[in-house]
């Protein structure tokens, strides 16, 4: 594959999307809140579980010294 260096104009317009803020193209359908909402109502249970469990594992890699290292 070759490898080439982006011009200046797309390296300009790269950088001015970048500081675009970034929208949705449109909202969701009523359907799709259907569904967000029946998800957050059947796992509102998990959440504390689920968070607490996030910390642990951060705790437990935070001092693992290499990559793919299983303590």
């Amino acid at each position: 594959m070759d490898h080439t260096e982006p011009d200046k104009t797309t390296e300009e317009d790269e950088l001015a999307e970048a500081g675009k803020a970034h929208v949705a193209d449109r909202g969701p359908t009523k359907e799709e809140e259907r569904l967000a909402d029946e998800s957050r109502q059947r796992y509102a249970e998990d959440a504390d579980s689920v968070a607490e469990h996030e910390r642990s594992m951060g705790k437990t890699g935070a001092d693992e010294q290499g990559e793919g290292r299983i303590p």
